[in-house]
């Protein structure tokens, strides 16, 4: 394995392992806030690991050609699809285009502000977030990448799910105290 091979897989496992760490102080902080400021920092570092990734696979496979990055794309989804089509290539730039906005807007607007996201745009975005890693990692890969994918992206859903679970009882835990609190006044 060459520099530039190693380079480009360890940036991708760091972007990987950060929104994995980003997910797990996110989803089980209770809203804590150094929990919520330890996720934004992961999700930082995932997001420049990300975009240091994009520009290693640019520079050391596609000699910075997008059309090179596009056949390629369109070779590696006929080896798994039978279908020639490099669209992923423009997946992944929506990727970068919506991290970027994602961990920009979490900076802008303040610590709290991921909180009060809309439910339905936090689900679709890291559904989107993890549909990604299991077709980089599970789907377009063998072996043993392709079993740390599968765990990392059962990783992440179920840090999602147990974050809801403990979200809505935490919630309904709140609900039952306030109505013991307004019966006993």
């Amino acid at each position: 394995m060459g520099d530039g091979e190693l380079l480009t897989k360890v940036t991708i496992w760091i972007a990987f392992a950060g929104y994995a760490a980003g997910t797990a102080a996110f989803t089980l902080s209770g809203g804590r806030c150094a929990w919520d400021r330890a996720a934004r920092l992961f999700w930082t570092v995932a997001f420049a690991a990300m975009l240091a990734h994009v520009a290693c696979a640019f520079h050391f496979y596609h000699r910075w050609s997008h059309e090179a990055a596009y056949l390629d794309t369109a070779r590696q989804t006929k080896g798994v699809f039978g279908l020639e089509w490099g669209g992923g290539l423009y997946v992944n730039y929506a990727l970068l285009m919506g991290w970027l906005l994602d961990v920009g807007c979490w900076w802008g607007a303040g610590l709290g502000s991921y909180r009060r996201r809309p439910r339905a745009l936090l689900a679709a975005w890291h559904g989107f977030l993890i549909f990604i890693i299991f077709n980089a990692t599970v789907v377009f890969k063998a072996g043993l990448t392709r079993w740390a994918g599968l765990c990392l992206c059962f990783g992440l859903c179920l840090a999602w799910w147990l974050g809801a679970r403990g979200e809505r009882a935490g919630v309904a835990g709140a609900g039952a105290r306030e109505a013991a609190g307004e019966k006993g006044a």
